[in-house]
């Protein structure tokens, strides 16, 4: 008897804040690319791209940025509407480069990359950077987190969690930028009381989220973490409301119960990104 095939294995690690644009924001002949893509249905998953971008990293030689941009996309429809979410892998690939030179040694930074592959990842960005000097990644990515500031934007009415499946908000972009404002008035007011990290991350946010459609959708997917997570606690993960209370809670001058809030919510998280460094 034949052995039914395996399901690949989850990789975890990763969360999202995703842009889906309406079709009508690209113009041609994406917009047509976009459209036809649609139609043809079976759209790959998250973990499906992050599997393709893992793969690269375990050939040799080592595939830090991908030749050719991906063709790929996540879709939605929202009142009707077709949204899409281009991968864009190639570019952020240049832009996680970037990171790892600013966040890494040089010793492991030329372990994993070596320097003359890493000057033409460089080389080619800066090209394309000519050609493309309006190009932004539709998808951020957080791994072994979700960063705190990502919860301003959604609400937790919007929350959807489907155990084993998905864990994600979806809200309007309009809803995204007024709460991000709202919030960002608040912190501004209390500067001086260590939210200034907080503020000054919503301040790089919201200077992404203008470049789109204001029809847009913004999506904050737990990715990865659904898988890495216990259940119990994913379940009774309530972050976006509890941010939400500890904003109230300093608009209310309630500097002490805010403080209790934001500290234990950041203590939450910082457990989780410390799996990053256990065996």
């Amino acid at each position: 008897m034949s052995e039914s095939p395996r399901p690949a294995p989850a990789v975890p690690y990763a969360s999202y804040l995703r842009v889906y644009e309406p079709l009508a924001a690209f113009a041609e002949p994406e917009r047509t690319h976009w459209a036809a893509y649609a139609r043809r249905g079976n759209a790959p998953t998250a973990q499906d791209e992050l599997r393709r971008s893992l793969s690269d990293l375990v050939r040799v030689p080592v595939v830090g940025v991908p030749v050719h941009e991906s063709g790929d996309a996540f879709t939605a429809e929202r009142d009707g509407v077709l949204l899409v979410c281009p991968w864009r892998t190639r570019l952020r690939g240049w832009l996680a480069l970037q990171e790892l030179v600013a966040e890494f040694p040089r010793p492991v930074l030329d372990a994993a990359l070596p320097p003359a592959q890493r000057r033409r990842a460089a080389e080619a960005y800066e090209a394309w950077r000519e050609r493309n000097p309006d190009g932004r990644p539709w998808i951020r990515t957080g791994v072994w987190q979700v960063p705190l500031r990502w919860f301003v934007l959604v609400a937790d009415e919007e929350r959807e969690y489907l155990p084993g499946e998905r864990l994600r908000y979806r809200t309007p972009m309009v809803q995204a930028r007024r709460r991000l404002a709202r919030a960002l008035r608040t912190l501004r007011a209390e500067e001086g009381r260590g939210y200034g990290p907080l503020a000054d991350g919503l301040v790089e946010v919201g200077s992404w989220l203008e470049e789109f459609h204001p029809r847009s959708m913004v999506e904050l997917d737990y990715g990865g973490l659904l898988h890495a997570l216990p259940a119990d606690g994913l379940a009774g993960d309530r972050s976006a409301r509890d941010l939400a209370e500890g904003l109230a809670a300093l608009r209310a001058g309630d500097q002490e119960g805010a403080a209790e809030v934001y500290g234990e919510l950041s203590l939450r998280w910082r457990a989780v990104r410390e799996r990053l460094f256990a065996n």
